[in-house]
């Protein structure tokens, strides 16, 4: 039987609802719309009843903050009363992975430890207003997406079952008979003509007709997503009418012949020529090289505990243009799933993220929204949330979001995303596979969501063809690909694997085809999301979150109950042979079986000519002005700074950046925004590498260089000039070049037969060499996608350089001024003969900075960009309120040019050094204001402008900006002492699917004294959850402290927080377990956010026990903002009640950083006065003088009172929202504050003294 739920807000918690009508008011128009009710409707099946009403309060809904409706109210009480209401449903995509329906089922096999029901989930929107019909169309188009969701029926369903047919062999194809032309419009193939003709005379040596499924594991194996085709493409003739570049090929292929490469021009050979002239010259230094490509990876030394170790670094960059142009929350969110997985199959952890994307005006009207596409505004915002989603949730702290933005990229939205991974050299074990050996499919199932995802993306687009990619397009989910991080950093497991191969573009068929030259694979047992799925699409579908790994046969049994131990299901999929086929069965026949020699040809030899054109400028100065304004140069000082910082490529991105966690994995050495004030952004991140069980000060830094509008009118000098930049700002935070590399993202349009279309990115590469030759630095890697064109619009030619170093956290400086009175120097690069930065110029510059910086000269720096070096100053004013005098000699002209490699140094006080080539730009003063010649700028108007720009896309601030008033609670009586001493107490960290912070709650336990387990929680069947909650209790029963960490269980669903820890906590044996710990041990129990929102939940806090929670308990519920906030905040002590709190004085502030989305506390009136007065308001959030505000910016939830914290009655079940565990040495050097890591010692001493 079916049963039927349904949820929605109360209207004091509704921000959803207004926020959607907000939009449809202000941004679709109709202002007709009074109203908006969005209603959470849960069907579930294979659950007895009693079963479903017990889980009503606790999963599908929360009585604090929920109103919830049976099928019968629904009808009656809302849509009877609702009259003339417009009301419709919207469902995702039959196969589309729903995570709140899949969050729902867990939740519910973990109350009733029974495996997991089926759920089904949908939206129900209740318009009211007097709409006509054309409105409620373009209402319902704006919410919902094709592409993944469709409106769903209101009616009920007998079943959720979904029903299929019993899917039949794959077809022989007949290709002899079929002209190749027809072959590829017929089946839809991403080959051409010269590949179908290929195929012919393959099969023609084999005697036979190939499979259905042959033809679509050749299409995808061969295509340009996976196999570079475009760049691989042998150039036969080029052409130039820009002698720059002429020159540039001449010197290419002197270089050619130099190093001895033989191989024929293409654009891959110069991509790749740079590294390959420097290693054999000696000067790329640390590459490590293997069979296995899975991201660029060198050797460095860290450093642990003082003790150096031989490590690997990690990198890579990869695009997902195509998925998020059509489906932008999935796309993007696989973007960063599947950059992570990359350096992640190379046996690292990936640690630290950035995201470089690319648009047209978000701003723009609606209406100019071309046919068959999607709102930039909407498609901005949605990509942005899936990014953030997904990596947010599986603990990669994402240290640089930037976007830009050019008319261009209406063809299709730039989607990047670069990862950095680390893991000890000896963790990591590589070895050709042998016959006999085991291939084992690990994480998430395979669905027919995926399939496609290869040859579409290798795919230009027109209005049509976007109508039939939703299969293309896949949902992720975060918390299986954190089990997978976690599994490989066990060394126990990563030991075992001789290679490996990431479940990318293309499925079984590649990521399992390319580990071996022979393999005989059993598509039967390729674990499945549901019934009725093909031979063929389970060979080709791109599932996420899904690696394949390669061991002995006599390590089979060990790896597997590893994965297990790690909740993660895993199954022996093929065996490797020495056969040189790849053979696939699947219901009793073989439906592949394919020569690998066959396969690595890639199909036919392509040959291209290319033309490239002359640009029209003399030089990357010559633009003066800021991109979007063209103002002449006349106008005075202050109005050409306020179109500088108005431009909506310099404007501020904090509204968007701070969706992302910046601080996950306590290792952040630089915070995207710094100062006092948290305003200035950084130009690179910087992050320590992950050592467990040490604390290390060896840290990455990484940055990135590009201007689209510079690309656009020129590709080789904008290339060049990225590469610069990337570089640039590597210097300027203060890392070294000794141990620097770079990779390279290209995206270019459909570049088809027109040789002018091949002499952009065949100029733009040229650059890009110039460059690396010119800094004696290597691109390593790099991705490029080559299908930038819908119709008749091009993408701008994009080559994106991202610079990587490896160094110390404490030679690391931030761009914010940071005192008054400091001499400001700006250092230029010489032009070369091309009107571009000399490289030799660069080096001296770059070498004299890194100097100056290492002798403490240099108080912050910053790489000037496409604002000049104004955008600089104005920038680095922000972050705590420092101005300039400008030096009046100082050209006006020369302040708002792009001067690609010029540094802006504040010269530390005493420092009376010449700086050759520096000209002095003026120096810092106390008033907020830019003084130059006879005008003075106030700054505080400019910095409102520069703020709100892109406000109506990526909202960051609240209006309310009400003050609070609590004052401190003292303890009076002595503390509570517990019936036991130990000398380190143990501490209990269970893991929940979505945790993300056990890591770096283990270590802050450690470094308190304490000892810390931490157990994995098994609820993939209901023997594990049974199992897990006998470990839970047996484990707990040892230990003297519960410390349930961050993330988000469950994926923060069903729509909200928690549920999936308070369903496991609730079972009565769990229950038990922490009853005794507090009321037979006097134990103590902490909970940061996530766990924060489980206790409350509970009711462990502020009623130090479990009850079943109502209306009138408090709760924390969405921000005000209804968006997650990422960012250092300041929090007051209030009260010393809990052992947690002893060596904190009340009164006592911290800067601590804060990630959530649900973080705003509630309670009402008469118990919140209660807390007050019994001294349970254990912290707040204030300013950095202690003043508690409902302000955004300090108060980011929107709490009650500014409530952080809450204790029980006793003090001894602590919870709070702030991540008091991300703490440590050279973190968040560009905010000043003090960390709260005494809270930890706190609880370490109550058991002890």
């Amino acid at each position: 039987m079916v049963y039927r739920i349904y949820s929605e807000k109360r209207p004091e918690f509704s921000e959803a609802a207004e926020g959607l009508a907000k939009d449809i008011r202000e941004f679709l128009g109709i202002r007709t719309l009074e109203g908006v009710r969005i209603i959470n409707r849960y069907d579930a099946e294979g659950v007895d009843e009693a079963t479903f009403n017990a889980c009503i309060e606790t999963v599908f809904s929360e009585p604090q903050v929920d109103r919830t409706y049976t099928e019968a109210e629904f009808r009656e009480e809302i849509c009877g009363n609702a009259a003339g209401a417009k009301v419709f449903a919207v469902e995702y995509l039959p196969g589309q992975f729903d995570q709140r329906a899949d969050s729902a089922a867990q939740c519910i096999s973990l109350v009733a430890q029974c495996e997991r029901p089926a759920v089904r989930s949908a939206a129900v929107y209740m318009l009211s207003g007097s709409l006509t019909s054309e409105e409620l169309n373009r209402i319902k188009a704006y919410i919902i997406n094709p592409v993944d969701s469709r409106e769903a029926a209101l009616e009920c369903c007998d079943t959720l079952a979904m029903r299929c047919d019993e899917p039949a062999q794959p077809p022989r194809v007949k290709l002899f008979d079929t002209p190749a032309k027809e072959l590829i419009a017929l089946y839809g193939l991403a080959m051409d003509e010269a590949d179908a003709e290929c195929l012919k005379v393959y099969f023609k040596t084999e005697n036979r007709e190939p499979t259905l499924t042959e033809l679509r594991v050749i299409d995808t194996y061969w295509s340009d997503h996976c196999r570079h085709t475009t760049f691989n493409t042998h150039l036969t003739d080029v052409e130039f009418e820009d002698e720059r570049v002429r020159r540039e090929f001449e010197n290419y292929l002197a270089l050619r012949e130099n190093i001895g490469d033989k191989k024929p021009v293409c654009l891959m050979d110069i991509a790749c020529v740079a590294a390959k002239a420097l290693k054999k010259s000696g000067e790329l230094r640390n590459l490590d090289e293997s069979d296995e490509i899975n991201a660029c990876t060198v050797k460095i030394k860290v450093d642990a505990d003082g003790v150096e170790e031989p490590w690997l670094l990690l990198f890579k960059n990869e695009t997902h243009n195509h998925p998020t142009e059509i489906e932008p929350f999935g796309g993007a969110a696989t973007c960063i799933g599947g950059a992570i997985r990359d350096p992640l199959s190379g046996r690292s952890y990936v640690y630290h993220a950035m995201r470089v994307t690319g648009g047209a005006n978000p701003l723009a009207p609606i209406e100019s929204t071309i046919r068959g596409k999607l709102p930039q505004r909407k498609l901005a915002a949605t990509a942005a949330q899936g990014y953030s989603s997904y990596g947010n949730q599986i603990g990669i702290a994402t240290g640089l979001v930037d976007e830009v933005y050019h008319d261009g990229y209406l063809a299709k939205h730039m989607e990047i995303g670069a990862v950095v991974g680390a893991a000890p050299e000896r963790n990591v074990r590589r070895e050709k596979p042998a016959a006999g050996d085991a291939v084992i499919l690990l994480g998430g199932r395979t669905g027919r969501d995926g399939c496609g995802g290869a040859t579409g993306s290798s795919k230009s687009h027109n209005i049509s063809s976007l109508e039939t990619c939703g299969a293309e397009v896949q949902k992720g989910n975060a918390p299986e690909e954190r089990k997978l991080q976690r599994l490989f950093l066990n060394p126990e497991a990563s030991t075992l694997i001789k290679c490996c191969n990431d479940f990318g573009a293309g499925g079984v068929s590649v990521a399992i085809g390319e580990l071996a030259d022979g393999l005989d694979i059993e598509l039967d047992r390729v674990p499945k999301k549901y019934a009725g799925l093909d031979g063929t699409e389970l060979a080709i579908s791109e599932s996420q979150e899904r690696m394949a790994v390669v061991v002995a046969e006599a390590d089979c049994e060990k790896f597997l109950a590893l994965a297990n131990g790690e909740n993660l299901e895993a199954t022996v999929v093929a065996r490797v042979t020495d056969t040189g086929r790849m053979v696939m069965h699947w219901n009793g026949e073989k439906i592949v079986d394919l020569s690998r020699e066959f396969l690595n040809t890639n199909g036919a030899v392509k040959q291209m000519r290319a033309k490239v054109q002359k640009c029209g400028l003399s030089d990357c100065f010559a633009r003066k002005n800021c991109p979007e304004t063209g103002k002449k140069a006349e106008t005075t000082f202050a109005e050409r700074l306020s179109e500088c910082v108005s431009d909506i490529n310099i404007c501020s991105r904090q509204g968007l950046a701070e969706r992302f966690d910046s601080t996950i994995g306590a290792a952040t050495v630089l915070m995207p925004f710094g100062g006092k004030n948290m305003l200035t952004p950084t130009q690179a991140m910087a992050a320590k590498l992950p050592v467990r069980g040490s604390e290390t000060d060896t840290c990455s830094v990484m940055a990135y260089g590009f201007d689209p509008h510079y690309s656009a009118e020129d590709p080789f000098g904008a290339a060049y000039c990225a590469v610069v930049t990337s570089v640039a700002k590597l210097v300027a935070a203060g890392a070294s070049t000794e141990n620097c590399w770079l990779t390279f993202q290209e995206y270019f349009e459909k570049l088809g037969s027109d040789p002018v279309r091949w002499g952009k990115p065949l100029a733009a590469l040229l650059g890009a060499l110039r460059a690396q030759l010119g800094l004696r630095l290597a691109a390593i890697g790099g991705k490029d996608s080559m299908s930038g064109t819908f119709e008749n619009i091009t993408v701008p030619p994009t080559l994106v350089s991202f610079a990587i170093a490896a160094d110390k956290a404490g030679n690391i400086i931030s761009p914010e001024f940071k005192k008054p009175g400091s001499r400001l120097v700006f250092l230029p690069a010489k032009p070369d003969e091309n009107g571009l930065p000399a490289a030799d110029s660069l080096r001296t510059n770059f070498a004299l900075a890194t100097r100056l910086i290492r002798g403490g000269s240099v108080l912050s720096a910053w790489a000037v960009d496409k604002g000049g070096a104004a955008e600089g100053l104005f920038k680095a004013a922000l972050g705590n309120g420092i101005g300039v005098r400008l030096n009046p000699e100082f050209p006006q002209e020369e302040l708002f040019r792009r001067n690609y490699g010029a540094l802006i140094l504040e010269i530390a006080e005493g420092c009376t050094e010449q700086i050759p080539n520096g000209l002095e730009l003026g120096s810092t003063m106390s008033e907020f204001a830019f003084e130059y010649r006879d005008e003075n700028v106030a700054l505080a108007p400019l910095f409102e402008i520069y703020d709100k720009k892109l406000e109506p896309v990526y909202r960051h601030k609240t209006t309310d900006e009400t003050p609070v008033e609590i004052g401190s609670f003292r303890r009076n009586a002595p503390m509570i002492k517990p019936n036991g001493r130990y000398a380190r107490p143990r501490v209990l960290i269970p893991v929940f699917p979505g945790t993300n912070c056990e890591m770096d709650s283990a270590r802050a336990m450690r470094l308190a004294g304490a000892e810390a387990e931490v157990l994995v929680i098994n609820n993939i069947t209901a023997k594990g959850i049974e199992e897990s909650v006998n470990a839970f209790a047996n484990r707990l029963e040892d230990s003297q402290i519960l410390f349930i960490p961050g993330g988000f269980s469950g994926g923060d669903e069903p729509e909200g927080s928690a549920k999936l820890i308070e369903s496991f906590m609730r079972n009565a044996r769990a229950a038990e377990a922490i009853e005794r710990l507090l009321n037979r041990r006097d134990g103590l129990i902490l909970g940061i956010c996530n766990g924060f929102q489980a206790l409350i939940k509970l009711g462990l806090v502020p009623f130090g026990k479990i009850i079943h929670t109502d209306e009138n308990c408090p709760t924390l519920t969405y921000n005000t903002i209804g968006l997650h906030r990422s960012r250092l905040v300041h929090t007051r002590t209030v009260s010393n009640l809990s052992p947690w709190l002893m060596y904190r004085e009340p009164g006592e502030v911290s800067l601590v950083p804060v990630s959530h989305g649900e973080g705003r506390f509630v309670c009402p009136d008469e118990l919140l006065n209660r807390l007050v007065e019994n001294g349970q308001i254990a912290t707040v959030y204030c300013d950095a003088s202690g003043r508690a505000s409902m302000r955004t910016e300090i108060n980011p939830n929107g709490s009650v009172l500014a409530v952080e914290g809450i204790t029980s009655a006793d003090g001894r079940v602590f919870g709070k929202m702030a991540h008091s565990e991300r703490y440590g040495k050279n973190l968040y050097k560009n905010v000043p504050g003090k960390d709260e890591s005494a809270i930890f010692r706190g609880a370490v001493d109550y058991f002890r003294l």
